[in-house]
């Protein structure tokens, strides 16, 4: 499959919610990188979009904007969810980038803006308090104890 094509399978995979088939898309040595898990190897990127596909029982995704050329490949895509640890309504936008090995995605770097999420996420503390490394820290670790404990009782992780 050509780049503009795994990428475009990605994306509807996650349309559905469909974790198996985004996996699916990843290199065996896959990199995911955003401004909350911060690096994640491959296993602990499977096992982050299947435990957000999971989850996200609201969750809606739309891509656009979806290139590749040679070995890399980009995408624009939007989420809109309940956070769960708030029950506040968020819509993330999000630019991605692909680099290709194999015809797989070997990395995937997200970036949407921390503060804006924040905002969202966590109402009138993320307003006064989001942009704050401390609570920006307390997010990531808050996502990383959640991606463990996921590992750690999902058979499919």
């Amino acid at each position: 499959m050509e780049p503009k094509g795994r990428i475009e399978s990605f994306y509807k995979a996650f349309s559905v919610r469909d974790a198996e088939g985004m996996v699916a898309c990843y290199h065996p040595e896959v990199v995911f990188r955003d401004p909350v898990f911060l690096e994640l190897d491959a296993p602990r990127a499977k096992a982050m979009w299947r435990m957000l596909c999971e989850g996200g029982k609201d969750l809606k995704i739309e891509a656009s904007g979806i290139e590749a050329s040679g070995d890399t490949g980009k995408a624009h895509w939007e989420a809109w969810y309940t956070f769960s640890a708030t029950g506040r309504k968020v819509h993330n936008v999000i630019d991605a980038q692909f680099r290709f090995k194999d015809g797989l995605i070997v990395r995937h770097d997200d970036t949407f803006g921390f503060w804006r999420w924040t905002r969202m996420a966590l109402g009138p503390a993320g307003v006064l308090l989001g942009w704050s490394p401390p609570i920006q820290g307390k997010i990531r670790k808050l996502a990383a104890k959640g991606l463990a404990e996921f590992m750690a009782t999902s058979p499919r992780a």
